[in-house]
């Protein structure tokens, strides 16, 4: 009986550590950008968003939509967003990030220093001028490119954020296709909630996505 005993307790260990084992190595580092509205939402909004060709970059500059702004003690919008989409992040008295990881979901690419990953806005903003924002005050301009609530902002590696520039989805889409529904509902929830107008490619790309969500 005590060796049977024996023979169970360990058995029950090793499964227990396993599992743990299992759950800690099969667990990334997941981006935590704001959840975005349905599909089903998301093409009800972009059925209601102006189309119109983009305005004149004439007069754009990223200085007229201010950040990173301070969000709370020492951390600007940056340093906010990189804490919120890590795992294991750690800081210094300055809030930089001194380690951590940062799973990109454009790509499925993970990295374990803050300087390979850039902090994408969405909508970028010289599209987001491009789309009505050049008629817009700084303030609200600001509000879009510190924008913690809704889905604009997310940690992602620098180089594809980079490669994709100002581009709208007339011309670019994340890499990896299990995100595109995401980056779809996510776009039209932003140029929704700030009135921004879209173009027709633009439109025809974000419908046959959206579609298929």
């Amino acid at each position: 009986m005590r060796k049977n005993a024996r023979r169970t307790v360990l058995a029950c260990s090793v499964a227990a550590a396993t599992g743990v084992f299992a759950f800690l190595s099969t667990a990334p580092a997941q981006a935590a950008l704001p959840t975005p509205v349905s599909a089903t939402t998301a093409r009800s909004y972009l059925a209601s968003l102006s189309v119109t060709a983009e305005h004149s970059r004439t007069g754009y500059s990223r200085d007229l939509f201010p950040h990173w702004i301070t969000i709370s003690g020492a951390c600007n919008t940056r340093e906010t967003v990189l804490k919120r989409d890590g795992s294991g992040v750690v800081t210094d008295s300055s809030c930089a990030a001194t380690n951590g990881s940062w799973y990109s979901p454009y790509d499925g690419a993970t990295w374990s220093a803050a300087s390979d990953v850039d902090i994408d806005h969405l909508v970028p903003l010289a599209e987001a001028w491009d789309s009505g924002a050049w008629n817009w005050s700084t303030s609200k301009r600001q509000a879009l490119a510190n924008d913690l609530t809704r889905p604009q902002l997310l940690a992602v590696t620098d180089n594809v954020n980079q490669s994709k520039g100002d581009q709208d989805p007339g011309t670019w889409w994340p890499s990896r296709t299990a995100y595109k529904c995401t980056y779809a509902r996510a776009w039209v929830q932003v140029k929704h909630y700030y009135g921004l107008s879209v173009d027709s490619a633009e439109k025809n790309a974000l419908s046959s996505v959206l579609n298929g969500c």
